[in-house]
């Protein structure tokens, strides 16, 4: 990691990378001047090549006062945090997008603009895909997906976002499905046991056919009682639909008064 005296940027690029040193100190100018943007939201992510590479590129929005200070004194950035955990992920045989590095922007000491820069993942579809469309195979994608993330517990890993559009999926040969994840900055590393690894599908947004395949499945390979996973899946599912529910119901009323 690269760090002047005054902080204008820290640097980090994967050792088979270092060749992207330069190229990510230029990332501002041409992030902002080209690129395709895929998705643009608080962040955006753009896939542009570099260095005659396919890469993916995650601007992270410019955060607010006291989490400028934060992110430079405090806690590590998003940026820090992907490029970190995508390293841990690829250490322990979880498919995401090669990390490149990452790099922060700083002004008088405070964190402005920051990104992470992986290669680009090409995948056949995602799981928002198997949740919103009408597919053939939807019952064996959900079975493949409920043991893969019983797979990714046993290696303590717990994605914060696990949601449909950050998994994603490919579609073998043999025709076997396989999985990756992105969007990886907020992850927790610990010891997954029982039954509480079903909470981490609450923020799919299946229906409950779905929900119960994941659970047998699930249940099934970590040993657990069906009846009581299936209701512990369903559980987590209907609070979090209902925390959503309310908190949209409240930001109706407030603005419904302004």
């Amino acid at each position: 990691m690269l760090q002047s005296e005054y902080m204008p940027i820290i640097i980090e690029t994967a050792p088979s990378y270092e060749n992207f040193e330069s190229t990510l100190k230029e990332i501002k100018n041409t992030f902002h001047t080209g690129g395709e943007s895929i998705h643009k939201a608080r962040n955006e992510l753009k896939i542009m090549e570099l260095n005659g590479l396919s890469c993916v590129i995650k601007a992270f929005r410019v955060p607010n006062i006291i989490n400028q200070f934060a992110y430079a004194y405090i806690r590590k950035s998003k940026a820090y945090k992907s490029y970190h955990n995508s390293i841990k992920l690829t250490d322990l045989g979880v498919n995401t997008p090669q990390p490149i590095g990452f790099i922060e922007f700083y002004e008088n000491t405070l964190l402005k603009e920051s990104f992470f820069i992986s290669t680009t993942l090409k995948y056949d579809l995602t799981m928002a895909n198997v949740r919103d469309d009408d597919l053939e195979d939807k019952e064996t994608i959900l079975k493949a997906f409920a043991k893969f993330t019983y797979e990714i517990h046993q290696k303590g890993v717990w994605h914060i976002d696990y949601s449909g559009g950050n998994i994603l999926i490919n579609k073998n040969s043999n025709g076997r499905y396989t999985f990756s994840l992105v969007d990886i900055n907020r992850m927790e590393f610990k010891t997954i046991e029982g039954y509480t690894g079903l909470e981490n599908f609450n923020k799919m947004w299946f229906d409950e056919r779905s929900l119960t395949i994941i659970a047998k499945v699930y249940a099934r390979l970590a040993n657990l009682d069906d009846t009581r996973a299936i209701k512990e899946i369903l559980a987590h599912d209907t609070k979090l639909k209902n925390h959503v529910l309310k908190r949209r119901q409240l930001k109706a009323l407030i603005k419904g008064r302004n």
